[in-house]
């Protein structure tokens, strides 16, 4: 009987000096099992087993107390499930988070120090487990549970933005995931597989200098991926590369402002944006209206330009667009222009208009031709600059063509330019200028290279 109670007394004390020293819980014991990677990533947002600590009165002898407390998820379901045991061994909750139990070793339970001990801990219908051993010559000494696996993950991936995209500026990336894996990122049509370095435990960083030719298309997402072994996981930048403050511009507004149309032709409606040092404009956000009725579904929208044809009956025409960069800034456009009737006389001018292409449209290939109507004999000056993009801005500008043609007997007359880098997204801004004495009239049309 007095040494039953040594024992009783000993395991107490071996007790309390496990909670007083932290030196008992953070020395790893070499038997202790990990929990299945599997079942814990595929339960990675359910309940979490933080540590397991057994205490013995005895040892494993049979009648020897075994006490278990097990920190977890508060509210959870904890059950225990030891080798050698027939029955599982339930815990309650005593304390937020924290389950304790007691069992009894009986005479038909056969555990030695080499049995393993299975946690499981269930909320709401998710479950958590892990596995861990006795160590060898066991006799009420706790067991330190072994640290959950951590979950191949990316926390965070951002950029340091800058003020310009343009050849020579640094992009520089920080990832925070899980530590001692091998991280990179890739920009869609310039860069892959660019390798960033572990500067402090699951915190990386690489960067990126753009080039004079490269093309950084806004819409197309930079990703990160982080590796470890077979498995991946991967990210897509949501923050903008540059710390955008001015609102995109309209340009090329088509018709011009005041201007008058004859009648009974198609109206075509048409702008540009130009968001020149920004992240480029959202299609999503623009919305268009025309004499106050929203036309904005019946418009071909890009991030680039906007377009809306229909047959308009007489009468003034108030257009209004606004739109939104990536970054939230936002512009409103207004103005105005008028049909006439078929009847009414338009002011004595010069015919200038191009039949071959509409106001903002889409060209491909290495060369374009265009076809146009003016005055029978008139001479047509005629310039394109090709606006190339510069990391998926406008920027980059070179005159491609700047000739003088007349149109024949029946006023019609065309061109061709061909660039020497037809960059998909090049603007092409065409300006034509029409003489035959005494009259002059100008005309723009404007022109876009096809994406990829």
């Amino acid at each position: 009987m007095k040494s039953f109670l040594r024992q009783r007394v000993a395991a107490l004390s071996l007790s309390t000096a496990w909670i007083a020293s932290p030196a008992f819980v953070l020395l790893p014991i070499a038997a202790v099992m990990l929990a299945s990677p599997v079942s814990v990533r595929a339960q990675q947002a359910g309940p979490e087993l933080r540590s397991l600590q057994v205490t013995s009165d005895g040892g494993l002898t049979a009648g020897a107390d075994l006490q278990f407390t097990v920190e977890a998820t508060p509210r959870a379901q904890v059950n225990l499930r030891i080798q050698g045991i027939q029955r599982n061994i339930s815990l309650k909750e005593t304390a937020r988070g924290v389950y304790t139990a007691e069992y009894t070793l009986k005479r038909q339970d056969r555990v030695t120090d080499t049995s393993q001990i299975r946690a499981t801990a269930r909320l709401r219908n998710r479950n958590v487990a892990g596995v861990y051993s006795f160590p060898a010559g066991f006799s009420g000494a706790p067991v330190a549970a072994a640290p959950a696996p951590a979950v191949l993950k990316i926390d965070r991936f951002a950029v340091a933005p800058v003020d310009k995209i343009e050849p020579g500026a640094e992009l520089r990336f920080m990832l925070n995931g899980m530590p001692g894996a091998v991280a990179s990122f890739g920009i869609p049509g310039v860069v892959d597989n660019v390798p960033m370095r572990e500067v402090r435990p699951g915190v990386y960083e690489g960067s990126y200098t753009i080039r004079r030719l490269d093309v950084i298309a806004p819409s197309r997402p930079i990703v990160a991926t982080l590796r470890m072994g077979d498995k991946a996981v991967a990210s897509n930048l949501s923050q903008p590369l540059t710390s955008d403050a001015k609102p995109p511009v309209l340009r090329n507004l088509s018709p011009r402002e005041g201007e008058l149309l004859a009648g009974n032709t198609t109206t075509s409606v048409s702008a540009s944006f130009d968001d020149a040092g920004g992240v480029g404009v959202d299609p999503r956000s623009v919305r268009i209206l025309l004499g106050g009725r929203n036309v904005t579904a019946e418009s071909n929208i890009t991030a680039q330009f906007f377009s809306y044809r229909a047959d308009l009956p007489p009468g003034r025409y108030t257009v209004d667009v606004s739109a939104k960069d990536m970054v939230g800034n936002s512009v409103n456009r207004a103005w105005n222009f008028e049909v006439a009737s078929a009847a009414a006389a338009l002011p004595v001018t010069l015919p200038l208009e191009a039949t071959s292409h509409a106001n903002n449209a889409i060209v491909e290939g290495n060369s374009t031709t265009v076809r146009g109507r003016t005055a029978p004999g008139a001479t047509v000056d005629v310039k394109v600059q090709a606006i190339a993009p510069l990391a998926g801005l406008f920027g980059v500008t070179q005159e491609v063509l700047n000739e003088r043609v007349q149109a024949d007997g029946a006023g019609n007359f065309n061109f061709t330019f061909s660039p020497r880098f037809p960059m998909p997204g090049t603007r092409y801004e065409i300006d034509m200028v029409s003489n035959k004495a005494p009259l002059k009239t100008e005309s723009r049309l404007v022109l876009f290279q096809k994406q990829g």
